[in-house]
Order: structure tokens, then C-alpha cells, then sequence
């Protein structure tokens, strides 16, 4: 098995260019072991850090095992700092080659994944299994939801909700107001799942979804429509994207479900207003869009586009809108009447 490690790991570091990287330090024995289950799917960590286990539990101690899959891996080793290590990481890069993901902030910081095999692994230094919110958001979570979306299912740029049982997907691009609205019809009594992140299992015909029902990540400026939110801490996200964290457990007159079943999808429109409404829209639409998930398998083109196929089958409309209360009674007229 280890010599199957070895050769895995030499032909990733020579794929992405870690020029200098000591494969024989990379196969060490890390003999901490946890088994968590993002999304519902098991993942099981092999490390030497508590740092990283305490992280992965932050991420995934709440969610329970939904699926019957052998677990993906993720081995990752903390060593000590360098002379040379910044105070501050970047943002990793992230690049594609053939079946590879690699997301790298420096040379003793990274993770690579093998897509088809359910397999990761990289180093971290001791400051950076330090550093919670990081390691959590551009390693732990980036490898782990990588994985998930190459073997499992399909990511969609979407949130998700379900006032009385109906589930909504609620699509837009960045800034539509995917999450705000999510939020607020949580508020108002609507099963939530998801902000802006919503995944399809593609080895099902149901059109069921999944999410991270766990938290709330919500833009700072969100604070005008929630001044409920006022004084929580800021944490800082990819693409200059800072949000507030919101562990949903915190907020217990929130009903929350990690999967439901679309009956319509929404695309959100708050910037072409002259009159509000709720419009349908072709089924060409949704199909775009979701064929823009950016870790389609070509192992699985197939059950992948049958499935995109299946959940495009919803009710498909745009909703125009400029104030937030009124897109909140509109879709929950939607669910109860149909309409």
C-alpha cells in the first residue's frame, strides 16, 4: 500500500511543479484517524495534529452519515514552521491537470487531490494548523468538497430553502442575493439548507439536493437588511469576499434540513426592475446554468447530465425584485399555492 502512496504522491508533485518536495517525509506514519462525513458522504483524515482534527470537527462535526460510500481520504501532516514562513499565508492557488486539483499557498503548505481515486493529501506548517479559519476554508474544506463533487455529486451556485416542504433553488450569480434571501425566509419560518452552496447526488433520480444546513455565511453588508447580526466578527474569505459565520445552532428558532427535494428553481433578479414578479423561464436556462458546475467527471459525464436532466424537469422561473419582505411572501405564495 505504501509504495501505491508513494507512486501516487511522486506523479502529483511532478504534475503541478513542487520542485524540491521530499516525497519520503510525505509517506510518514500520521497515526491520528477520524472519520467525518461532509455533506453526509464519509471522509476519513489521517494526520499527526489535534490542530487538524479540532478544524475538521469545526467543519463536520454535526453532520451525520447519509450515504453508502467507501470513505474518501485525506491525509495531512503538520511540520514545523520554517525560517522563512510569512505571518500571513495567501489565498492558495488552485490549478487542474488531468484528474489533479492541487491548491497550494507556498511549498510547505498544500493539498493535492486525485478526483478519480477519493484521494488527498498535503503538509501545513505548525502556524498554519494554527491559523482555524484557513486551514478549515482554503485546505481542509477545498480537498474534502473538491472530492465530494468529482465522485459524489454535482456543485451547484445555489442556495436552498423549502418554505412548507417546497424546495427552492435559488440561483444567481455572485452578489444576486442568493444568501440574504435564504436567510430571510429562514427567518420566516422556511426549512433552510443551504446559502450559497447546494450539491446534487447524481446517482439518484429525485431531484434531492444537499447542504450545509450547519451555518450561514452571509456578506458584512448584510447587517442593513439583519441588525440582529450587528458585532459578529468578520471572516475573511477567497476573492476578497469577507462574511459572517453564523453556526446555525446559535439561531434556534431556525428549522434546518441537510437535504430536501426541488419543486422550483428561482433566478434572482434585484437589478432589472421596473415591476416586480414572478416569471417563468425555459428549461434551457437551468440547464446553462448548471452545466457551468466546475467539477463535472468525464468519468461521470453521464449520470451527471442525466441528473442536471432531471432536476431542470422543476418549475423553472425568474423572480424580479427589489424589496427583500416582498420576494419572501412572494415564493411563500409560491409553495403554498402553487403560483
Amino acid at each position: 500500500m505504501k509504495n501505491k502512496i508513494d507512486a501516487g504522491i511522486s506523479k502529483a508533485v511532478e504534475t503541478v511543479g513542487l520542485s524540491g518536495y521530499d516525497v519520503e517525509s510525505s509517506t510518514n506514519e500520521l497515526p491520528l484517524r477520524a472519520l467525518y462525513f461532509p455533506l453526509g458522504f464519509p471522509l476519513e483524515i489521517h494526520t499527526n495534529s489535534p490542530a487538524v482534527l479540532a478544524a475538521a470537527d469545526q467543519s463536520w462535526g454535526l453532520f451525520q452519515p447519509e450515504f453508502s460510500y467507501p470513505p474518501l481520504t485525506l491525509r495531512l501532516g503538520v511540520t514545523a514552521d520554517v525560517s522563512d514562513s510569512p505571518n500571513e499565508l495567501p489565498v492558495p492557488v488552485c490549478r487542474f491537470q488531468g484528474n489533479l486539483l492541487s491548491n497550494i499557498a507556498d511549498a510547505h503548505n498544500f493539498v493535492i487531490s486525485d478526483l478519480n481515486a477519493g484521494f488527498s493529501f498535503g503538509w501545513i506548517t505548525q502556524r498554519t494548523s494554527n491559523s482555524t479559519i484557513y486551514l478549515r476554508y482554503h485546505l481542509l474544506e477545498a480537498a474534502a468538497l473538491s472530492m465530494v463533487s468529482g465522485l459524489r455529486v454535482i456543485a451547484l451556485h445555489a442556495a436552498c430553502v423549502a418554505p412548507g416542504g417546497h424546495g427552492m433553488l435559488l440561483c444567481g450569480d455572485s452578489g444576486a442575493g442568493k444568501s440574504t434571501l435564504a436567510f430571510a425566509g429562514a427567518r420566516a419560518g422556511w426549512t433552510y439548507v443551504s446559502d450559497d452552496a447546494t450539491y446534487l447526488p447524481f446517482d439518484r433520480k429525485d431531484r434531492m439536493v444537499v447542504g450545509n444546513c450547519h451555518q450561514v455565511r452571509l456578506r458584512d453588508s448584510s447587517v442593513k437588511f439583519f441588525p440582529e447580526l450587528e458585532g459578529r466578527p468578520i471572516t475573511p474569505r477567497a476573492a476578497g469576499k469577507p462574511s459572517i459565520e453564523i453556526p446555525t445552532a446559535e439561531l434556534p428558532t431556525l428549522i434546518t434540513a441537510v437535504s430536501t427535494t426541488i419543486k422550483s428553481i428561482i433566478f434572482l433578479n434585484r437589478h432589472e426592475v421596473k415591476a416586480p414578479g414572478l416569471f417563468p423561464l425555459h428549461k434551457e436556462k437551468a440547464l446553462s446554468w448548471f452545466n457551468q458546475a466546475p467539477l463535472k467527471n468525464p468519468a461521470y459525464y453521464s449520470a451527471q447530465e442525466s441528473a442536471i436532466h432531471c432536476l431542470a424537469s422543476s418549475e423553472i422561473f425568474e423572480l424580479r425584485y427589489s424589496n427583500l419582505q416582498w420576494a419572501v411572501d412572494r415564493l411563500q405564495t409560491l409553495a403554498i399555492a402553487g403560483y
